[in-house]
């Protein structure tokens, strides 16, 4: 939403209202996301969108959009539509040298900031990511265009490809936390094929090169299973995770292990199978004993929690949430995994939402669910609609549907550009709850914006 100040100097985009023509406002949404549609874009574009436009508040549209605009209004560039250049919007970079990221080793020659203002790269990776037409080309936007093994002969892996895949992964996380699952996971699938297509035909001169290249691939693994898991493709993440466990195994690699036991754990949960969370979460704590990640630790006892909670066993969950505080109140360490990044305070409040969720608990799951979605950091918009999504189901069922609409709003808000069947899930769950409740403040409002984008 735009802010108080940036309302107040907001001039009326003239030029779009003149484009939009005799369609109401709902219409003409309806056709922006006709349009998105025919490109591949998903937008989540409603009549109070393009309000927004119309008043000034959007001064220049995100980049999904301005694929729509221009495809919906060929020929005419974004002055044309009234927008302000993007440049002119951000303030120009105020990015320093050192945090400048070359960005050649993806397939494509740009230097690009990591200005917290600005999504610029996070967008520069999404066109790379989410246009690439070909296996090969989805290989080359995550840097590993080079990893082409040939069905004959064996060639030698070395820091180069080693460090290929360890990238791939980076950056599939960062695409997954500005964007969700499902765009990304058919095209991750290319890189992880190249990944263990190395550990098949290719041998390194030193030990710790094979060591990092099975941990990497295992993690390579992991990242686009959960990838399939998010989008609510169940049995490929179980497939993926199941391989990350043996390359695990056969790598004697017990973090990676610990990280397969973890996310095998949480899919269970959310395929109803509770008593297998419980037991993956424990063989992920047996994994990671040894590990000195004290947050590892209190994340596994959080799956196990929610293993608990499925089962309907109160007591095993509240200890089991009991010894995840305990981890977690000893802080961040050095030997955390790269991949924890996400887990700190907003999500250690989620997941406690979703175990009183789970047991029917709903004044404790609205509690957290609340202080998840305040605490977490805007930049990460998936989550940040995933906790805001989780609120909403949890004030409907919790008799708060005021509420519960605003959250949802809340949601919508953030969903362009981000693609997550869990989410989605989240949001249908909450309309159907909120339908007998039309009269509450706001709801019926959120119904038909509801309604509107999922058409």
């Amino acid at each position: 939403m735009a802010s108080s100040s940036q309302a107040s100097r907001a001039v009326p985009n003239l030029a779009f209202r003149r484009l939009r023509g005799q369609r109401s406002p709902g219409e003409f949404a309806a056709a922006v996301r006709k349009a998105a549609r025919e490109i591949g874009e998903q937008v989540s574009c409603d009549a109070r969108y393009i309000g927004r436009v119309e008043a000034g508040e959007i001064r220049c549209p995100n980049y999904a959009y301005e694929r729509v605009f221009l495809h919906m209004f060929s020929g005419l560039a974004l002055g044309d539509l009234g927008f302000t250049p993007r440049a002119q919007v951000r303030g120009g970079s105020r990015c320093r040298p050192e945090q400048a990221l070359d960005t050649r080793a993806f397939g494509f020659a740009a230097t690009t900031c990591t200005d917290t203002d600005s999504d610029e790269e996070s967008d520069v990776l999404r066109r790379a990511f989410m246009t690439s037409g070909t296996a090969t080309a989805a290989a080359a936007s995550l840097g590993l265009s080079s990893m082409a093994v040939p069905s004959q002969g064996r060639r030698r892996v070395g820091e180069p490809e080693v460090k290929a895949v360890e990238e791939a992964v980076r950056r599939i996380r960062l695409l997954d936390d500005r964007h969700g699952a499902d765009g990304l996971y058919r095209r991750a699938a290319q890189p992880l094929r190249a990944a263990y297509a190395l550990l098949d035909a290719g041998i390194a001169a030193r030990r710790s090169t094979t060591d990092r290249l099975h941990s990497g691939a295992g993690e390579l693994a992991i990242s686009v299973g959960w990838l399939a898991h998010d989008s609510g493709r169940f049995d490929d993440a179980r497939s993926h995770y199941a391989e990350a466990l043996a390359t695990a195994r056969v790598a004697g690699d017990a973090a990676l292990e610990a990280h397969a036991f973890c996310n095998t754990s949480f899919l269970a949960r959310d395929t109803g199978r509770p008593r297998e969370a419980v037991r993956s979460a424990q063989a992920g704590l047996r994994a990671a004993g040894h590990l000195a990640s004290p947050r590892l630790l209190a994340l596994l006892a959080l799956r196990e929690a929610g293993g608990w909670a499925g089962l309907g066993d109160r007591a095993g969950c509240e200890q089991a949430l009991a010894r995840a505080h305990t981890y977690f109140d000893r802080g961040a360490g050095a030997a955390d995994p790269e991949w924890m990044s996400f887990f700190g305070e907003p999500e250690l409040e989620s997941l406690q939402a979703q175990c009183w969720a789970t047991l029917g608990d709903w004044p404790r799951a609205i509690r957290h669910a609340r202080r998840a979605a305040t605490l977490q950091d805007r930049r990460f918009t998936r989550n940040l609609a995933l906790y805001h999504a989780e609120l909403a189901t949890d004030l409907a069922h919790g008799g708060a549907p005021d509420e519960s609409a605003s959250a949802a709003e809340e949601a919508l808000d953030l969903l362009d550009g981000v693609q997550s069947a869990r989410i989605q899930a989240l949001l249908s769950s909450t309309a159907r709850t909120l339908r007998g409740h039309r009269g509450a403040r706001g709801v019926g409002a959120f119904l038909r914006r509801y309604e509107e984008v999922r058409v």
